[in-house]
């Protein structure tokens, strides 16, 4: 996207169980932190009005190729994305970049962890 035709980053953050304001806040940060031009919140669970209020606040991304502006931060729920429901974002080149891969867990499958408490 812009005049460069440069790669943007979009965030996903994906939460279960009952979600909260503050996972919109934590998403918030980490998106101007990464400098991002949109986060997404996926949960199970539809969000609260606060949760809504919070993400709308956040502002517009304005792609200039298109002219359009996105909400900055979006939040969906898995039963929206099973019906089809998209991120609202500029349409996607050929490009599908992964930027951080998560390290492989060495831990033996079937044992859990350590908690690394004394006693």
């Amino acid at each position: 996207d812009g005049p460069q035709r440069k790669t943007q980053v979009v965030i996903l953050s994906v939460k279960s169980g009952q979600v909260t304001v503050d996972y919109v806040r934590q998403l918030q940060a980490v998106v101007e932190r990464e400098k991002a031009a949109l986060g997404v919140l996926i949960t199970l669970y539809e969000p609260t009005k606060p949760m809504r209020a919070e993400a709308a606040g956040t502002g517009f991304y304005e792609s200039p190729v298109w002219g359009k502006r996105y909400p900055r931060l979006q939040i969906l729920t898995v039963a929206e994305l099973f019906e089809d429901k998209r991120i609202d974002m500029p349409p996607i080149g050929q490009v599908n970049v992964t930027f951080k891969k998560a390290p492989k867990s060495k831990r033996e499958v079937g044992k859990q962890a350590p908690l690394g408490l004394d006693g």
